[in-house]
This record gives C-alpha cells, sequence and structure tokens, in this order.
C-alpha cells in the first residue's frame, strides 16, 4: 500500500529541482537570462566588436578628415590661373625660367660668376636634394630676325601634371592639369594651374606675378602686337612686329606733328572727358590715293605712342551687329582699332560665293551703332583708311564717329626730297646728286603724280646708285603715262556706254 505514495513524489522533486536551475541560471528573470545567453555566446560578442570596431574607425576617419581639411585651410593658401587669363602663359614662362635659373646655381653658375654663395652648406644641400620639374613641354614659334629671316625658336614649359619649385623661402606646390577633353573656340584643351603654398607666404603670389609680367614686357619691349578678332574676343595675329620708327613715314611737312599732336592730347585730357561728360573716344580717317602710306603711319604712330594695333575686319565671316558691338568693348588696353578700305567693307555683300556664303551680317546701322551708338564702348582710338573718300557715307564720317580727318596725297616736293636723303644723304653729301635727281622729277611732272611707294621701290631697285635713280625716271614717268591713258580710255568708254 506504499509504493503508490513513493512513485507520487519522484515528479514533485524533479519540478522543484528544475524550478531551482533556473531560479539559479537567471536570477534577474527572464530578460536577464536572454542578455547572458546573448552575452555568452561567443560569435555573438565577436560580430558586435567587430562592428564596433568599424564604428570608431570609420568616426576616426571623418574626424581625421576633417581635421585634416580643417588644418589645410587655416595653413595653406591656392591660387588657380585658367588658361583662358592672360597670365596663363607668361606663368609657364616664368616657371620655366626660375626652373632654369636654380638649376644653374645648382651646377654652380653662381661660383663659376665669381661670387660667393649668400648661403651656408645648408642651403646648398637643400637645393641640391630640393624637388625638380622634370616633365616639360615644347612650344614651337617663329622669330624674325632683323634681316628678315625666319627663325624657328623653340620654348620649354611645364607639362602637365604636379611640380614642386621653391621661390625665396617658400615651398610650392604647382598642379597642372587638363579639364576634360574637348577643346575650346582656339582649338586648345582648357586647363588650369594651381598654386598651393604655407598661408603664411601667401604675399609670394604677388611677387611671382609681377616678374611673370617683368618677363612679358621685357620680351615684347620694342615691339607692336597685332590683334585680330576670333570668336567673341581679340587674339594675337602671329608674332609681335618691331616698332616702327616714325622718322620711317614721310609725309608732307606738319602732318605727323599735328597727328602726334592731337592723339597725346586725347590720350592725356581722360578726366576732362569725364568732367564734362563727353564719351572718351577719337575717332580718325586718312583718305588718299594707295600706296601714300597710311596704313605705315598708324603703325608708325602706334609705336610711338606705345599703342598696339586691332585689325577690324567687318566683313569676316561669321561677324553680326551684336558681335562687333562685344568686341569694341573687349578691345585690350593701349590699343587702335584699325578699318582699313572702309568705303569697300559693303563691295559684293550680298553675291554668293561657290561654298555658299553670301557676305557678312554686319549692316551698315551696326557699325553706326558700334562706333557712336547707346552701348558703343568708350576709352577707344579707331582708325579709318580709304582710297575713295566720295564712296563714304556722310553718316559715318560725321563729327563724333570721326574727330579728324586727313588727306595722305602723293609725294610732293618735300616728301621726294626726305626720301632720297634716306636713302642717298651719305652718298650725296654735298647734294649735287639730289639738285639734278628733283629738276628732273619736276621736268617730267612727276611732283604730286607718284606715291612714296613708288618713288621707294626705285630707290630700294637703285641701292646705293645715284645715277641709275636718276635714269630710273624716264621708266617711271613712262609707266605713269601710259596708265593715264589707258584709264583716260577706259573713262570715255565708261562715258559712251
Amino acid at each position: 500500500m506504499n509504493v503508490p505514495a513513493i512513485q507520487s513524489k519522484a515528479p514533485q522533486d524533479q519540478q522543484q529541482s528544475l524550478a531551482t536551475e533556473l531560479a539559479a541560471g537567471a536570477p534577474d528573470g527572464a530578460g536577464g537570462s536572454l542578455f547572458a545567453q546573448l552575452t555568452g555566446n561567443p560569435y555573438f560578442t565577436a560580430g558586435f566588436g567587430l562592428a564596433g570596431l568599424a564604428t570608431v574607425g570609420r568616426l576616426g576617419q571623418k574626424g581625421l578628415t576633417r581635421a585634416a581639411y580643417y588644418v589645410r585651410r587655416r595653413m595653406l593658401v591656392e591660387l588657380e590661373v585658367t588658361r583662358r587669363d592672360r597670365s596663363y602663359p607668361w606663368l609657364l614662362r616664368w616657371m620655366s625660367n626660375h626652373h632654369r635659373a636654380e638649376m644653374q646655381k645648382i651646377q654652380g653658375g653662381v661660383e663659376s660668376a665669381g661670387q660667393k654663395p649668400s648661403k651656408g652648406a645648408f642651403e646648398s644641400l637643400v637645393r641640391r636634394f630640393a624637388p625638380r620639374i622634370h616633365e616639360f613641354q615644347i612650344e614651337t614659334g617663329e622669330v624674325t630676325r632683323p634681316d628678315g629671316r625666319q627663325h624657328t625658336q623653340f620654348s620649354v614649359v611645364p607639362g602637365l601634371g604636379k611640380h614642386i619649385i621653391r621661390y625665396e623661402n617658400a615651398w610650392i606646390l604647382v598642379n597642372r592639369e587638363r579639364q576634360g577633353q574637348h577643346l575650346d573656340y582656339e582649338g586648345q584643351f582648357f586647363e588650369t594651374i594651381r598654386f598651393t603654398t604655407l598661408y603664411a607666404h601667401r604675399s609670394i603670389f604677388e611677387r611671382i606675378f609681377l616678374e611673370a609680367n617683368k618677363l612679358k614686357e621685357e620680351a615684347e619691349e620694342g615691339k607692336t602686337i597685332i590683334y585680330h578678332s576670333r570668336g567673341m574676343d581679340w587674339e594675337r595675329f602671329g608674332e609681335p612686329k618691331r616698332k616702327r620708327p616714325l622718322d620711317s613715314v614721310v609725309l608732307e611737312d606738319g602732318v605727323k606733328e599735328r597727328m602726334v599732336e592731337d592723339m597725346q592730347e586725347f590720350i592725356d585730357k581722360r578726366e576732362w572727358y569725364s568732367d564734362r561728360g563727353i564719351p572718351y573716344r577719337r575717332g580718325y580717317l586718312l583718305y588718299g590715293p594707295p600706296g601714300t602710306g597710311k596704313s605705315s603711319f598708324i603703325e608708325a604712330l602706334a609705336g610711338h605712342l606705345e599703342f598696339n594695333i586691332a585689325m577690324l575686319n567687318v566683313s569676316q565671316r561669321g561677324l553680326t551687329d551684336d558681335k562687333l558691338a562685344y568686341l569694341l568693348t573687349r578691345v585690350p588696353a593701349r590699343t587702335i582699332v584699325l578699318l582699313e578700305d572702309a568705303d569697300a567693307a559693303w563691295v559684293n555683300r550680298r553675291s554668293v560665293g561657290e561654298d555658299g556664303y553670301a557676305g557678312a551680317s554686319v549692316t551698315f546701322s551696326g557699325l553706326l551703332n558700334a562706333l557712336d551708338g547707346v552701348g558703343s564702348a568708350e576709352e577707344r582710338i579707331i582708325f579709318l583708311t580709304t582710297n575713295h573718300v566720295e564712296r563714304l557715307d556722310e553718316a559715318l564720317i560725321r563729327p563724333g564717329r570721326v574727330d579728324l580727318t586727313l588727306r595722305i596725297g602723293n609725294a610732293t616736293e618735300y616728301q621726294i626730297g626726305k626720301l632720297w636723303d634716306r636713302f642717298y644723304g651719305e652718298m650725296d653729301p654735298k647734294g649735287a646728286g639730289r639738285e639734278r635727281f628733283m629738276a628732273k622729277v619736276s621736268s617730267l611732272g612727276l611732283v604730286d603724280a607718284i606715291s612714296p611707294a613708288e618713288l621707294q621701290g626705285l630707290f630700294l631697285y637703285n641701292k646705293d646708285k645715284v645715277e641709275g635713280a636718276i635714269a630710273s625716271l624716264d621708266e617711271l614717268a613712262a609707266m605713269h603715262a601710259h596708265v593715264a591713258r589707258k584709264m583716260t580710255r577706259g573713262a570715255d568708254e565708261d562715258v559712251r556706254e
């Protein structure tokens, strides 16, 4: 009878022992039991640790990046120059010259010149082991020698990439890079140069630009730059030309002096124009037969007053009224605008060529507004030349657009004598040949009949030959008589028609 009582007690003991074990394993309740299981799992703790390390690393990386950016902003300074800026080629040439000078110092150029180095051994080591420019680019150009021959000139400039240079006591990181592979309207890639140095050395940029500009001025000293329009801006046309002396152009007595005086007065009276509300611009018209020296005189004037020349062609393909007006607002400083053969600018404008081009789209009213309209540019000097002044519209040459008109005619007795002295003055010191030459010119009726260009051609053909120049007058007179008869015959035929 006692056996069943023992069997019913065993299950109760098992349940009690299980509850005791559970309670011992989870003293904080069911939640604590789950946390204990997770923390006791080695896989979970390893993954959680890796995630935590990754988070800490990411935050540290961002912190370092921000700190580096902050330090860079506080300690470094950058300067960017694009290819479109005029100083871009100046800086490339300055870097080349600076690199060449540093290399000469390293190779003992200073010592060989008999001077002692200004620095000690540390400076010598710095120069010897300093980073240098290792990537270069060749620029080829043509230079005209005094004798007229063309000379090919090679210029080595820093190439694309990063370079480190030392200027004074500052280290500069130079990064020349190309933006994309697209060409601009000049057929060149868009490039930039970025200079980076310590913020404390930021003042060196100004000195670098001053040196680069000085190099540019030295290269252009004694020369006249010719511009022509391309697209929406002016660009150099060929290499700069040697300035033409004003004395090389022989005009009637007093003509050059009058023009120089008028232009110099205009240049000096800028504030006078501004105080009176008068547009600061000046227009000149030179007219006369071909070969009388109109264009040569303008070139000599530009050289004498240290101006450049911008050639304006209103018949240029693609040029419109708006582009013309914009171009005249973009004329480089101290530059004369030259419109040659103004009477022929609108001849055959509507004739269609083989390529289907029907002429420029600049209208006469567009030119008038660009010269003297509401939106016309100031601080401008413009010259117009023509062989037929009677063909010009009165609206084009009225005061305000043309302020001074000068006739440049055929060679007068004064001009002929001056040209003779220039070519044969040393060979004819007593003037005997000059007297015979002038007498023959007068007897043949060539005074005021031949152009200075024809007379100069005669002298060039008879270099150092006084008698040859006098004898050649007969041939020149015969040629003029033939041309005169031909023109008279042509005029008679036109009248009969």
